[in-house]
Order: structure tokens, then C-alpha cells, then sequence
């Protein structure tokens, strides 16, 4: 497997503090603002979901400049969750950073994943709201999701957690069609 580039995703200016929620199963993950010791395993996490196709249009397989370009662009805040202390096991993550320049940099954009191995146990959700918690401490005022697939099954929870549609990209990716979302946070 290729590995990522050394610098990695790490926490901003604004990122916050840790928090510890509680899963469904009782077991406590914490949500904390990734470092470069994080990279390797959000590497792997971020290559197997791209390499299932699902919900991000990279092509498989996942190279080191498609992950950074992704997850290490500057002005980014990446947040993980993990099941344990530092450095323990990665269960997903998100990014939020500016989805536009100049006057609209108050939006910001968000991507969320999460492992194979810990979904539909409360990750998901804990990382949704996580974000919404500190992306005002980070100036944004809305998150905006630009290309959400129709097929995936998180649009649900997008709803129930205030998110609405404001318009649909046709046949955005493998003749797919394509749907994004806006909620303000601040």
C-alpha cells in the first residue's frame, strides 16, 4: 500500500478541546483534533471507503496526493474519534474547512467517514455533531456538504440533524446523481 506524505492532518487554530461522548453500545469514544500520529491510520480508514466506492468520488486506489488533498489542505481542521487514549484505534473522522474563498469563507465544507467496523454504532452521529459544536469556534456560521451520493443511507441522519437539500447535481458521478446539503451552525 502506498503510504501518505509525512506531514499529515493536525489540529488548527479554533479546533477545540477533546470531547468523550458515549456510543449506543456504552462504550466512550473521544473526539479530538487529529495529529501526525493519527495520519497512518486515517490513511488506511480513508483508502478502503474509496476503495468500496462509497461516498467520496475519488477513484480507487487512493493515492498519497489524493488523501492529502483531501484531508491536508491548509486552513483544515481535522477531528477524530477514537476508542481509547492517544494513539489508540481510529474509528472515523471529519474535516471542516473553508468551502468558498474571500466573503462566503463563513461556509464551511465538511467530510465525514467512519470504518466499516464501527458504523451503525453512533460514530456517524457523534462526529455529525461534534462538528456542528465547533465549527462556529472556528468562524463558520453553516456547513455545507457539496456532493453527497443519493444512494447513501447517511442522508437520514442529515435530515434528522437539520441539514436540508438546496439542490441536486445530475448524474454527478458514475451517472449517479449527486445532493447538497447547507445547515447553519452559528
Amino acid at each position: 500500500m502506498d503510504r501518505p506524505p509525512a506531514s499529515g492532518p493536525g489540529p488548527r487554530t479554533g479546533s477545540g478541546a477533546i470531547a468523550v461522548v458515549t456510543l449506543r453500545s456504552g462504550e466512550p469514544v473521544r473526539l479530538e483534533p487529529a495529529t501526525g500520529d493519527d495520519l497512518d491510520q486515517l490513511y488506511a480508514l480513508f483508502a478502503a471507503v474509496v476503495a468500496r466506492g462509497e461516498g467520496f468520488p475519488h477513484a480507487p486506489p487512493l493515492t498519497p496526493a489524493a488523501f492529502a488533498a483531501t484531508w491536508d489542505v491548509p486552513g483544515t481542521t481535522t477531528v477524530v474519534a477514537r476508542l481509547g487514549p492517544p494513539g489508540a484505534v481510529v474509528m472515523g473522522a471529519y474535516y471542516l474547512r473553508p468551502n468558498f474563498v474571500g466573503r462566503a469563507a463563513h461556509i464551511a465544507n465538511a467530510g465525514y467517514v467512519v470504518g466499516a467496523r464501527w458504523r451503525r454504532r453512533g460514530v456517524g452521529r457523534a462526529l455529525l455533531e461534534d462538528s456542528v459544536r465547533r465549527a462556529p469556534l472556528l468562524g463558520f456560521d453553516a456547513i455545507q456538504f457539496n456532493l453527497v451520493f443519493a444512494s447513501n443511507p447517511a442522508r437520514a441522519l442529515y435530515a434528522e440533524l437539520g441539514w436540508r437539500q438546496i439542490g441536486t447535481v445530475p448524474a454527478a458521478v458514475d451517472g449517479e446523481d449527486a445532493v447538497i446539503y447547507w445547515r447553519r451552525v452559528g
